[in-house]
């Protein structure tokens, strides 16, 4: 279990501290207006009515103690700017920041933080991919080109092997069937339906077997 620090308690930032709640960690939520503040008072770890960008007023928060600081004030990209240079003057380890736009993209770059968000956009790419391929219910880009796709195994494809599936050099990861996972599978494993397959591989060859996938 891990501390964080989540400034900013609107739609993003009370959904990213509810849900580290629910992974089993504790979350200080940082906001300025008090009533907003006092909404979750119940919900999170601690609440504290703070002026983010006061170098003085987040000494007071022990900052050190959190495993990261997510910044997710959203469109006053003023007060997140000043937030984060009170940040780093306090020597923050971890700073995750949302960005709204590109100008603030481009100006929080330079800042050196370990994290830069863009929820709307990262949100938009996965409903699109979701839309064009609607078997992959989920993704995750590794970087170099490469993605693991997670697939839920339709009744075409049912007690098919996975080489019907596999080409290139995509590699199956593992099978999720209720409980079990099968975590060394090769070709030859035969898929069932309602199966859970995960695999990796470039853009280009994920999408050469989509309609096999449909």
């Amino acid at each position: 279990m891990a501390h964080f620090t989540v400034i900013g308690l609107g739609r993003f930032g009370i959904a990213a501290s509810l849900e580290l709640i629910h992974l089993g960690h504790t979350v200080t939520g940082v906001e300025r207006d008090p009533k907003l503040a006092e909404k979750y008072v119940d919900e999170l770890t601690q609440t504290v009515v703070c002026d983010s960008t006061d170098e003085n007023a987040l000494r007071e928060l022990d900052l050190d103690n959190s495993e990261a600081v997510l910044v997710a004030i959203g469109e006053d990209m003023q007060s997140s700017l000043l937030c984060i240079l009170a940040l780093k003057n306090l020597g923050v380890k971890q700073i995750w920041v949302k960005a709204s736009t590109k100008a603030h993209h481009t100006i929080v770059s330079k800042l050196g933080v370990d994290r830069i968000i863009h929820p709307e956009e990262e949100m938009g790419i996965r409903v699109a991919q979701a839309l064009n391929y609607p078997m992959v219910n989920n993704y995750l880009s590794l970087g170099s080109g490469l993605y693991v796709v997670e697939v839920h195994i339709r009744n075409k494809l049912h007690n098919s092997p996975i080489s019907d599936i596999l080409k290139g050099s995509i590699k199956p990861i593992l099978v999720k069937r209720g409980t079990q996972v099968y975590s060394s599978v090769n070709a030859d494993f035969r898929l069932y339906e309602n199966d859970v397959f995960l695999l990796c591989g470039t853009r280009a060859e994920l999408k050469s077997i989509a309609t096999r996938l449909m």
